[in-house]
């Protein structure tokens, strides 16, 4: 019996999930969306979630931006906790590793983001919390 997964509680979020399930991993147009699978860090469920990612070499990287929000997104304090996780970009999902990016590796890493969606750098100048860079392995 497969677990079941929990879509993310935001209503946006939920319909941009079904919408790539439905499509079978076409992302929004001029996005790089993938769908990101964690397990919960208290609940020990999967929980489900779209985010936006830039490619550095066969590594997949995300900004756990929280719209400028003053706190970190459930889901990258669920990878913190457990970094192994699920990703679908495309039709087919893979088993991944993630950690976040180390101080040296970070200033390079966040560029790319911001090249890849330039809302980041504003939602880094609209919080005092220095948002984590998150790069994924495929391990699978």
């Amino acid at each position: 019996m497969q677990e079941e997964v929990l879509d993310s509680p935001n209503a946006w979020v939920a319909r941009h999930i079904r919408r790539f399930i439905e499509t079978d991993g076409r992302p929004r147009p001029g996005m790089n969306d993938l769908l990101l699978t964690t397990r919960g860090r208290t609940s020990g469920r999967l929980r489900r979630t779209m985010v936006v990612y830039g490619r550095d070499g066969g590594r997949y990287i995300l900004a756990a931006s929280n719209a400028g929000a003053d706190k970190h997104p459930a889901w990258y304090l669920n990878l913190v906790e457990n970094p192994d996780v699920t990703v679908q970009v495309g039709a087919e999902p893979f088993p991944a590793s993630a950690r976040t990016a180390t101080p040296e590796e970070k200033p390079q890493l966040w560029q790319l983001m911001v090249a890849t969606m330039p809302s980041y750098q504003g939602y880094q100048e609209a919080t005092s919390r220095d948002i984590p860079v998150v790069i994924i392995e495929r391990t699978g």
